[in-house]
């Protein structure tokens, strides 16, 4: 009965102070491995897509919930760009969250009981100045270590080397977070899905330098070479998570 709980039941509001968000492009079959039935992969121009997103959120609470009972957490988390066709045919785009860090230890133990997000307990140290965000992650695990520098005082169409999209509007399709999150559930073959809505949302391409994010260096990318495709950075967010909806797939998902 404990998946009942993971519906994500509550109406979440919180406040994101920054976002970082990074994508790689990979072959689709190397991602077509961490989706479950009932999502499709959001393939462009022959290439999947996985972003590494790490944000500080500000006054997390349930929407039902006074102000002052808000908390801060940081989050970090790894998810595939996907799409769902609902029951009456419409297309949404997404992401399936694979895994997310923390450095709260309530936040691993709720999260893990009211949602599909595989949260994981790290350390977390965050530089941020009016010139770069250097944030260094250590977790228990060791899959969630990330060292990483953004140049935030530079601001502009900068992609990475070799980055597969040629422009700032190619890029922004996939800069996460997205519309919805998707998780299956295996107990009655179905998906939730968790739509999030936002005001302040100016993503702005930025150069990163990335010296470690160990989640890639797991034995499922051992055979591929990811390819840094975008860098994003976000201020100043306000952000609504609204309650899981569950959708029963078809017998043959």
């Amino acid at each position: 009965m404990l998946h009942l709980l993971k519906r994500h039941p509550l109406s979440v509001r919180a406040h994101f102070d920054f976002v970082l968000s990074i994508t790689y492009a990979l072959p689709p079959a190397t991602l077509l491995k961490f989706l479950p039935p009932g999502l499709h992969l959001d393939e462009w121009n022959g290439l999947g897509f996985l972003a590494a997103a790490f944000v500080q959120t500000r006054g997390l609470r349930p929407v039902l919930f006074p102000k002052f009972a808000g908390r801060s957490y940081f989050f970090g988390g790894y998810r595939v760009f996907c799409r769902f066709v609902t029951a009456d045919g419409k297309e949404l785009r997404g992401l399936k969250i694979i895994r997310s860090d923390t450095d709260n230890k309530i936040m691993v133990a709720f999260g893990n009981l009211l949602a599909h997000y595989n949260y994981h307990l790290a350390e977390v140290d965050v530089d941020r100045r009016p010139k770069f965000v250097h944030l260094r992650i250590v977790s228990r695990d060791g899959n969630g270590d990330t060292d990483l520098v953004a140049d935030i005082a530079h601001p502009g169409e900068f992609l990475p080397d070799g980055s597969p999209f040629s422009n700032v509007q190619e890029a922004r399709r996939f800069a996460g977070p997205m519309p919805f999150t998707f998780a299956y559930e295996a107990e009655t073959n179905s998906i939730i899905r968790v739509q999030g809505l936002r005001k302040g949302w100016k993503p702005r391409l930025v150069p990163m330098s990335v010296q470690k994010l160990s989640f890639l260096l797991q034995p499922e990318f051992a055979s591929v070479t990811p390819v840094l495709a975008s860098c994003f950075h976000m201020e100043n967010v306000d952000y609504h998570w609204k309650s899981g909806v569950r959708e029963q797939l078809a017998r043959n998902g």
